[in-house]
């Protein structure tokens, strides 16, 4: 099965809350989500309360959705949490943070993850100074974020960077707004991973 094309609001709706996928949007009455809440399909024939399995399967559906994974790519990932010393849901949280296209979109420089892995695949950054068209690569601390100087001339790089930094930057990421340069500072710590997302469940689930 092919990535997920359809409209990002299912997606909450499926998931019961809020994804914040769409960007500033998602914090505006014009956010789908708040017109209609219930979920997607046919209600009448839905289970009043959900299973254990559905519980823990709609909370790795909902860490997927966020940071816009697949199936095989997010298995790997949990091989590697499960492979990996430490707390294998804090491992697997670390990871999916860790990817180029959501520390674009934790540096301001995109309004969503969606957003962030579409300007990296077209080649507008630079991560130590060479060129890296890769969503899911994996930043190290050190590691230098930095736009590609051909762009800074364009009006497309004038509208991405301006009011940067949209949202406040994540502690283990350091951003230089004068020259639009992100740098790795640390690996997320426990404290900075995504509270939205419950990894123990998910952890659970791939313990079956």
């Amino acid at each position: 099965m092919g990535r997920y094309t359809g409209p990002s609001c299912r997606l909450c709706r499926r998931s019961g809350e809020k994804l914040f996928l769409k960007g500033d949007k998602c914090f505006t009455p014009r956010c789908a989500f708040e017109k209609r809440r219930n979920p997607p399909g046919d209600v009448s024939r839905r289970r009043r309360r959900p299973t254990d399995y559905a519980v823990h399967l709609r909370e790795k559906q909902k860490a997927k959705y966020i940071y816009g994974v697949m199936e095989g790519q997010f298995r790997r990932y949990m091989t590697d949490a499960f492979n990996t010393p430490g707390v294998t849901g804090m491992n697997l949280l670390r990871t999916l943070e860790s990817r180029l296209d959501n520390v674009v979109f934790q540096l301001g420089f995109s309004d969503s993850r969606k957003q962030g892995r579409q300007i990296v695949l077209h080649g507008h950054f630079r991560v130590n100074g060479t060129k890296t068209d890769i969503p899911s690569y994996q930043v190290k601390p050190g590691d230098v974020v930095s736009w590609k100087e051909s762009i800074k001339g364009t009006d497309f790089y004038a509208g991405r960077i301006e009011g940067v930094p949209k949202r406040p930057v994540p502690a283990w990421l350091s951003l230089d707004s004068g020259e639009m340069v992100g740098t790795v500072v640390s690996l997320p710590a426990d404290e900075d991973l995504q509270a939205i997302v419950d990894s123990r469940l998910i952890v659970e689930f791939y313990s079956r």
